[in-house]
């Protein structure tokens, strides 16, 4: 880390003695830098960017800028030599200006550009990518040890994704292998753990965690990568055991750990997954120790909501029920409105008359808070009420647990919870 840190250090110095000196000192050294040197100073930064030096990320955005004048203002003899030609097109697969690909190409009167390449990634930087998927499928075998075959690799799997996954999954292997440690590898780590958990693929999708989260846990991506963990992990936790969660969560120091187990309580709670909820809801709590009210406050109310379709529905609402207001956000106050609401509705006693029982039971979010929550959290959720349980037996907890209209209602209920998590979730608010 320290090597890399004085690497980029005289790298941004010298690229500053460029950017400010004298116009015609600068312009001398423009004349004479090849293109394909200033690419791999881009790279150097890109990948010092994911491995967790954000410092690097506006040095990112000059190279980019220097360097695509350099390409648009080089004699066109510069790109008679290929490295150069593979510095243009890896600069438009690395976020560069897609024009410039156009620009070079138009000029490129001696055919120093491979014409299928520079095609086919000249429709794909216009959104067409679908109309070259066969035959930019067909060059990443040919390009595989040249410089551009990990970024053709990974485009091809961009595309490929689209229209077959578990196919698209191995042309980004292919990606990465080739470029350990790079961006590349941290995006096609990142999008293939995407398509593990869109496919179910719960074991792929574990053995694809832990390699991201050893390498690029500190990755601007890295927010991105934790949300994936936690849908991998809810929506798949009946094959996966504790320890491969522990296991991807190791590599993580102890806010991120208490992040991610928060995350997973909340989403395991709205989808009944209780187990899970409980397990990272006591995680979080334990991570918080005494000096972090806000986690314990959290862990507190996403613990207590997987407690309501349980035997332990009295001591689940009393517990969200004490949480003070200001711990919690204007959503999770809207959830905690309509958990109260779901449990009291298991607590309650049914009435004969059945039309009382469809009554819907409408929640005012502002009545869970006494602050004024944002425009989008002051709507009224409706939570209709479930089959009653049997009578006779509505004050035991035993038969509350046992009778199938029972577990029918809080089916229901917590159905109505995942709607209301889904309205709250189209604010835009951070999870």
């Amino acid at each position: 880390m320290a090597i890399r840190r004085l690497s980029l250090r005289l790298l941004l110095s010298g690229l500053a003695v460029l950017a400010v000196g004298s116009l015609g000192h600068a312009q001398a050294v423009d004349d004479t830098l090849e293109p394909y040197r200033m690419l791999r100073s881009l790279q150097f930064v890109q990948d010092t960017v994911v491995r967790g030096d954000h410092s690097a990320a506006e040095m990112q955005r000059f190279m980019l800028g220097t360097i695509d004048d350099r390409l648009r203002t080089a004699d066109s003899k510069v790109y008679q030599d290929p490295r150069n030609v593979d510095a243009a097109l890896i600069y438009a697969m690395s976020g560069g200006n897609p024009a410039t690909l156009e620009f070079l190409v138009a000029r490129d009167v001696d055919g120093n550009f491979d014409n299928r390449v520079s095609d086919a990634l000249r429709k794909y930087l216009s959104g067409k990518g679908t109309l070259i998927a066969k035959s930019l499928g067909n060059m990443v075998p040919e390009y595989r040890d040249k410089k551009i075959g990990a970024y053709l690799a990974l485009v091809a799997g961009n595309i490929t994704v689209t229209r077959d996954p578990v196919a698209a999954l191995t042309v980004y292997d292919e990606a990465r292998l080739v470029s350990p440690g790079t961006i590349i590898e941290e995006a096609a780590l990142r999008r293939s753990l995407a398509i593990a958990v869109e496919d179910g693929d719960a074991g792929r999708g574990v053995e694809y965690a832990q390699r991201y989260a050893r390498r690029f846990l500190h990755s601007p991506y890295a927010s991105q990568f934790a949300d994936l963990f936690v849908d991998l992990c809810v929506d798949n936790y009946e094959q996966l055991t504790e320890d491969d969660i522990l296991a991807t969560l190791a590599f993580m120091d102890k806010d991120r750990q208490q992040e991610v187990y928060l995350r997973m309580a909340r989403k395991a709670a709205i989808k009944g997954k209780n187990e899970l909820a409980t397990l990272a809801a006591d995680r979080a709590r334990a991570l918080a120790g005494l000096d972090n009210e806000n986690a314990r406050a959290l862990a507190s109310l996403y613990g207590g909501l997987a407690g309501i379709p349980s035997n332990d529905v009295d001591a689940a609402i009393t517990a969200i029920a004490g949480i003070p207001d200001a711990l919690l956000s204007p959503r999770d106050r809207v959830l905690r409105a309509a958990a109260q609401a779901v449990a009291e509705e298991v607590l309650r006693v049914p009435v004969a008359d059945s039309s009382v029982q469809d009554t819907p039971v409408t929640i005012d979010p502002t009545s869970a808070a006494s602050i004024t929550p944002d425009p989008q959290d002051q709507q009224s959720v409706t939570a209709p009420a479930g089959p009653a349980a049997d009578a006779g037996n509505a004050n035991t907890s035993a038969s509350r647990s046992t009778d199938p209209e029972f577990r029918s209602f809080v089916d229901s209920g917590r159905f109505k919870l995942d709607e209301i998590d889904s309205l709250l979730s189209k604010e835009g608010t951070s999870k």
